[in-house]
């Protein structure tokens, strides 16, 4: 094999060796020996705070001998934050809200009774405080039939999240799919709630369906891997404040 050759697929090695937090340009730049970190595209990775600037730094400290890209979700999100929303805010806000319009907090079960109930206990003080704080209206359902949401409540989300800077956005869309809750993901954002908190809202009809049957090895992995996300992104929302 040619020197320096490297195989199609193979991890990148590591190739340096201290890892620093320099203000830099208006915000905090990562060095890498003294080098800028630089994204895929190669633009130099810029954050706004120094608290979310040394995440991104321990990240690339705790890297071993290769770069495992997929254990910096912090990174990958700084990545994200820095150049793919700046030219897509308009879309990265519309998806938002169209998560709002199908919101997993908005549909109960019909039955059991059990799990009906457990759920509004769970949500229901969520979309209350969503509709109160944000000045929002939630159309609540009985099942799986798709029910629309006022216009003026997608309207409202998509503005809301047009107000925030181009991390928090980030953020926030992040969230959206993860807990397929466009109320969820604000609400972490806002702190009404912990990322573990968040997840679990996001979870329990699942959750109750496991009582009642078990949990295999490759749920409770997925389980384990999502808290983690959700844990990962209290601690973005955080740094950013």
């Amino acid at each position: 094999m040619k020197k320096g050759f490297i195989e199609p697929g193979a991890k990148p090695r590591r190739f340096y060796k201290d890892v620093a937090v320099v203000a830099e340009d208006g915000g905090f730049a990562v060095k890498l020996d003294g080098r800028n970190v630089r994204s895929p595209k190669g633009g130099k990775l810029n954050v706004p705070t120094q608290a979310l600037a040394d995440m991104v730094a321990a990240e690339w400290a705790g890297q071993g001998e290769v770069i495992e890209m997929a254990d910096m979700a912090i990174t990958r999100l700084a990545f994200t934050a820095t150049e793919a929303i700046p030219p897509a805010r308009e879309a990265t806000a519309e998806q938002v809200a169209e998560y709002a319009a199908s919101d997993l907090l908005c549909y109960f079960a019909g039955e059991p009774e059990s799990l009906h109930q457990r759920q509004v206990e769970a949500w229901e003080p969520i979309l209350q405080r969503a509709e109160r704080e944000l000045a929002l209206v939630f159309v609540r359902t009985t099942g799986i039939i798709h029910t629309a949401q006022p216009q003026e409540t997608l309207a409202k989300i998509k503005a809301l999240a047009l107000e925030l800077d181009d991390f928090t956005l980030t953020g926030v869309a992040f969230g959206v799919p993860l807990f397929g809750s466009g109320v969820l993901a604000f609400a972490l954002y806002r702190g009404w709630l912990t990322g573990e908190e968040a997840y679990a809202l996001s979870r329990v009809d699942e959750a109750y369906q496991q009582e009642k049957w078990g949990i295999d090895d490759e749920a409770a992995e997925r389980t384990a891997r999502l808290l983690i996300e959700s844990q990962m992104l209290e601690q973005w929302f955080k740094a950013l404040a």
